[in-house]
């Protein structure tokens, strides 16, 4: 599974929002997330579905490249992350206030 999102933060900003979104991955569901670099690899389960890739964060897109969930769960998979990707890295919302649990 392939999703491309976009962003207009400057980059140690997406850096840390993208941080705060792998503290609540992990602390909320479990998910382990470990950064190397621009570059974090995500491991865990979230419902039924396993979740596992790369996330890597470019100066104006965040890439994150996985394991098909299957045809499924594909949609709700995407959905979900899409989501997040686009609560943590909406400007509008102060870094502060993004949740860690």
């Amino acid at each position: 599974m392939h999703i491309d999102f976009p962003h207009r933060l400057p980059h140690d900003e997406a850096k840390a929002r993208l941080e705060a979104l792998g503290d609540y991955l992990q602390n909320k569901h479990g998910i382990g997330v470990s950064w190397q670099g621009d570059q974090a690899r995500i491991k865990g389960r979230y419902m039924v579905v396993s979740i596992e890739g790369t996330v890597s964060l470019g100066p104006d897109r965040v890439v994150f490249e996985g394991k098909d969930p299957g045809m499924l769960w594909r949609g709700k998979a995407r959905d979900y992350l899409t989501h997040k990707l686009g609560k943590y890295l909406d400007p509008g919302t102060a870094k502060e206030a993004l949740p860690r649990r």
